[in-house]
């Protein structure tokens, strides 16, 4: 019988080097590691930029005013890649099953990490599928912020700020929880004092722990 594949779902504080750590487990695991490569397929079935697509996802309402102000401001005409605009049909639900289809589709071809994306709610019924939340203190996060975008303290706050809302907004929207409930995860880890690669190598251990299968195909 074929392997069964698995999923990593990584959610993760904005600064907090969540995503390194992810792209590091994947490399230990030999596996792909998928964020916005996923929006990438999106955008082009959607017509939009990442900006724009992250810009909609942020939003609780119906963005049918700001896709038009995109679209006069480029010049598109009445359709969106495969999709019709007629009725103000195209809304970030729309987006967010979309989205969630692509998963689906992903974990059915291959054991990956997920970044981002509500995978924790997406994969919430998935026997093969491990959630992660990778948090850091908000002193870490700025200093991260700071280095990673070159902005000063006050720039790099506000940006958290700003991202943790969207963030926040998104998934309480569309998955229906806060992404801070513990309970939504297998591991919550707080990575302020870790180095990433040992927070890589302590999940990567802990995944073919609860895997056992993984040290067949790794």
């Amino acid at each position: 019988m074929e392997n069964p594949k698995f999923i990593i779902a990584i959610n993760r504080e904005f600064g907090s080097g969540g995503r390194e750590i992810a792209c590091k487990l994947g490399e230990l695991l030999g596996i792909n590691v998928y964020d916005k490569a996923i929006l990438d397929t999106l955008t082009s079935q959607f017509n939009l930029t990442v900006e724009e697509m992250e810009k909609i996802k942020a939003q609780k309402t119906n963005w049918w005013s700001e896709f038009c102000r995109f679209y006069q401001q480029f010049g598109a005409v009445g359709q969106v890649g495969h999709m019709q605009l007629e009725d103000h049909q195209v809304t970030s639900q729309q987006i967010y099953l979309a989205e969630a289809h692509i998963l689906r589709g992903l974990a059915e071809q291959e054991s990956c990490v997920i970044i981002g994306r509500s995978g924790f709610h997406v994969f919430k019924d998935n026997p093969y599928a491990m959630k992660i939340f990778l948090i850091a203190d908000r002193n870490a996060r700025v200093k991260r912020v700071m280095e990673q975008f070159a902005l000063d303290e006050d720039a790099a706050n506000k940006r958290i700020d700003e991202v943790d809302k969207a963030r926040d907004n998104y998934t309480l929207t569309f998955a229906g929880v806060s992404r801070y409930d513990a309970r939504n995860y297998d591991f919550v880890f707080n990575i302020t004092q870790f180095p990433t690669d040992l927070v890589a190598q302590f999940l990567a251990d802990n995944i073919r722990k609860k895997y056992p299968f993984l040290m067949k195909q790794f």
